[in-house]
């Protein structure tokens, strides 16, 4: 193990969790760098952890680790955990539908090194930003969705993703409607970005929904796909105060500069382990 590594842990909370796995890694000849912590209850609840230690170091491989921490310290503690390197660069691929302001977005930040990825391939069922993607040095695949095949163009984009042994799907504005099917395939491990600070306008054309309400906040919201449309774990949510004065066309312009900061922020810290599932909840340590 080179660089940083980070230890990511849920499990029953009790006395001893943090003496354990600090005294653990100190034993290792790991250096903690950040620890962060919480417990749903210190009763009976679940306690999350993420720790980030340097490796330079350490007196143990990446197998001798795994092995020793969890004879050691997990099981004894009843610990899901699962260990990360920031070396390692999950496959990413992100689905995009007309609108390329997520996309670009998350492409930019990728090229300048913020995003700690490889993003294998992008997948329309428009053919639209071919040329962008591509520019990136990125293969572009245009899937359509005809009426009746959607099936068909679920089954084209599965292969694509088996293909690039993809680790993390992004929506990033992909206006089809995932079927549980392919939901399944990619549990916790699908990232959209609803235009809408949910669980408010949930659904089609939430600006306009908005504007029809006379709001005077909009939001998007990133979250992990379910089988129930727009009711996933929720990652990141963000906001901007607007008036009377905003039409929809207007609500649709700064919620996009909302989607965009959102959406990245959140592929970062699911990149970086700093998310946890907690039934339909999120613990996000950031940063």
């Amino acid at each position: 193990m080179e660089g940083e590594a980070r230890l990511v842990i849920t499990c029953p909370d009790r006395p001893g969790i943090v003496a354990a796995v600090s005294g653990f890694l100190f034993q290792s000849g790991a250096n903690i760098t950040d620890l962060q912590q919480h417990s749903t209850d210190p009763e009976g609840g679940t306690f999350f952890m993420r720790v980030a230690f340097d490796t330079a170091h350490l007196l143990l491989d990446r197998k001798a680790f795994t092995e020793r921490f969890q004879e050691e310290v997990a099981g004894p503690f009843r610990m899901a955990w699962r260990l990360g390197l920031e070396k390692d660069r999950p496959r990413v691929a992100l689905l995009v539908s007309r609108q390329a302001h997520a996309l670009l977005e998350l492409l930019w930040r990728w090229r300048t090194g913020e995003l700690k990825a490889e993003i294998r391939l992008v997948v329309s069922n428009h053919p639209d930003h071919r040329d962008e993607v591509e520019r990136f040095g990125i293969p572009y695949h245009h899937v359509p969705v005809e009426k009746g095949r959607k099936e068909e163009a679920e089954e084209r984009i599965l292969a694509l993703l088996e293909e690039e042994k993809v680790e993390l799907v992004v929506l990033a504005r992909y206006m089809q409607i995932l079927s549980p099917r392919f939901v399944e395939r990619y549990p916790m491990r699908i990232i959209n970005i609803h235009h809408s600070f949910l669980p408010a306008f949930a659904g089609a054309d939430p600006y306009r929904q908005a504007y029809e309400r006379g709001v005077k906040l909009i939001g998007a919201t990133a979250h992990y796909v379910t089988e129930e449309l727009d009711q996933g774990p929720i990652i990141e949510q963000d906001v901007v105060r607007v008036s009377h004065r905003h039409g929809v066309a207007e609500l649709r312009r700064l919620g996009r500069e909302l989607e965009r900061a959102v959406l990245a922020r959140a592929v970062k810290w699911h990149l970086e382990d700093r998310v946890l599932v907690h039934g339909n909840r999120t613990v996000v340590f950031s940063e």
